[in-house]
């Protein structure tokens, strides 16, 4: 018997669809998990108080100061002057030497206060302080 090596070639057919299908139930999968991810730290939940609480990491969150409009220096919404801002930035540098720190001036403030908050940084110990800014469209 004699066999056609055209047509045993022509009959091999790789269906895709299976592995398209894997690929994007894959993607959902992991779609979903970092979503969940970030929605776990955003909900607002009571924790219970312990004696020695403290971070499990030692890379503490990047610590913003905003200056609004009239000059005013807010940490965590809360208006701090010049002193109080040199000691938080101190305490946080303190406790993690590679604390990164983002100082937020508004468009209208003087840009001296930008300048004296950012000096405070640097004086405070902070290595590179960075100065937020927005995507002109």
């Amino acid at each position: 018997m004699l066999l056609n090596d055209a047509d045993v070639e022509s009959n091999i057919h790789i269906d895709f669809v299976p592995m398209v299908d894997v690929l994007f139930n894959l993607l959902i999968f992991f779609l979903l998990a970092t979503t969940i991810a970030q929605v776990e730290r955003e909900i607002n939940v009571a924790l219970p108080f312990a004696g020695s609480a403290a971070p499990i990491s030692a890379q503490l969150r990047e610590l913003v100061i905003n200056i609004d409009e009239s000059g005013r220096v807010l940490i965590g919404g809360k208006a701090v002057a010049a002193e109080e801002l040199r000691a938080v930035v101190k305490s946080a540098v303190q406790a993690n030497p590679n604390q990164k720190v983002s100082v937020r001036g508004d468009r209208r403030t003087a840009y001296s206060n930008v300048v004296q908050a950012l000096d405070i940084c640097k004086s405070a110990g902070v290595q590179q302080p960075y100065l937020d800014t927005v995507l002109d469209r």
